[in-house]
């Protein structure tokens, strides 16, 4: 081969191998058998016939591929020694969106399926699992950090239409819109290469298309729109419940106080003025659960938690956990995703009366 000198040799590279993989300016060594093993299209390239007298590098055969040196070397990595993370960390994505791509194309089923069941413990499609994800993402500190943990939703929405794997994409969505604006537009960097990949050159960063930004703005404010509907709803004047403990004293007054505080907070709280939180439905319906169980607040004297009655909580939180798993039904048409949605008819199911 005339340009083998410019050939640089990767770490994937075993002595006894049989065949040498080129991509870019990196060659690897490895043993045709094993990709026969696991691809169908490896064995289909390796059994096209060749000449009698073939050109070699380092005493093989060697085959031209076009893809990336580095997604390259992370699938071959991924096929001799497996795909294991010792923890959930943002920067897997660059591995897993590597091996994902390159398995998919050349049909390595076990490697796919591996990184399909990281990817959708990342971006589940139940809210049960959402619920997990989110709780995982906080930190020893009581800090929420998901950007450590998991991928920026840009990447993943790109990598999701790529593949079309589109389940990936309610929880993708939901996540980039719980960003301001400025934020949502200015795209995600690429993850940095890790120390043991080849590929050092630190990629462009991954941008929306109008119509995706779109989509996420628009289902940002549904989200908004769907919480101002459940305060005015369920919040706003609320009744007590029926067996309220409270209600033979001045028509239940401690109960409606209390209801009356926690619509206070849940307004703080889509402002922005608590948690940096302001556009998460999700998030916001839960501190309106934790605050009938909170004791640190504070009634001008001493710490003491709301003195709602039992039944009056009870009452409040499973209006609550059905309001969250109305939202999670929701997303697919905030965000344009179901068949047929289109921008003017994102949100439209997020009045007060699609509440009851």
């Amino acid at each position: 081969m005339s340009a083998a000198a410019a050939l640089v040799k990767s770490d994937v590279w075993f002595a006894d191998g049989n065949i040498v993989l080129i991509a870019g300016s990196t060659a690897f060594k490895v043993h045709r058998g094993q990709l026969e093993r696991h691809s169908e299209i490896f064995r289909d390239l390796f059994s096209i016939p060749q000449p009698e007298v073939q050109d070699e590098f380092d005493g093989c055969p060697w085959i031209e591929i076009f893809d990336s040196p580095g997604d390259l070397h992370y699938l071959l990595v991924a096929l001799y020694d497996g795909l294991y993370f010792a923890n959930s960390l943002a920067n897997n994505f660059l591995v897993v969106s590597a091996v994902l791509r390159l398995s998919t194309k050349y049909l390595i089923d076990h490697l796919r399926h591996r990184c399909l069941f990281h990817l959708r413990a990342d971006w589940p499609s139940t809210l049960e699992e959402w619920d997990a994800r989110e709780r995982l993402t906080v930190d020893g500190k009581g800090v929420y950090c998901p950007r450590e943990m998991v991928a920026h939703p840009t990447l993943v929405i790109r990598l999701a239409k790529d593949l079309q794997l589109y389940d990936l994409l309610p929880s993708a969505y939901y996540d980039l819109s719980r960003y301001g604006p400025r934020r949502i537009v200015s795209g995600a960097p690429w993850p940095a290469p890790t120390p043991t990949s080849i590929d050092k050159e630190q990629r462009p960063a991954v941008y929306l298309d109008r119509h995706e930004l779109q989509m996420v703005l628009l289902g940002r404010e549904s989200g908004q729109r769907f919480l101002s509907a459940f305060i005015e709803a369920e919040l706003t004047g609320r009744p007590v419940a029926a067996q309220c403990d409270n209600k033979l004293q001045d028509a239940g007054r401690v109960c409606r106080e209390s209801t009356y505080y926690v619509m206070l907070n849940v307004l703080r709280a889509i402002g922005g003025i608590t948690h940096g939180r302001d556009a998460d439905p999700l998030f916001t319906l839960t501190l309106t659960v934790e605050m009938l169980s909170r004791t640190d607040f504070t009634d001008g004297v001493r710490r003491c938690g709301l003195k709602i009655c039992s039944a009056c909580k009870a009452d409040l939180r499973e209006c609550v956990e059905k309001a969250r798993r109305h939202v999670w039904a929701l997303i697919p048409q905030w965000f344009g995703l179901e068949a047929g949605a289109s921008p003017g008819s994102v949100g439209s199911a997020s009045s007060a009366d699609d509440l009851d």
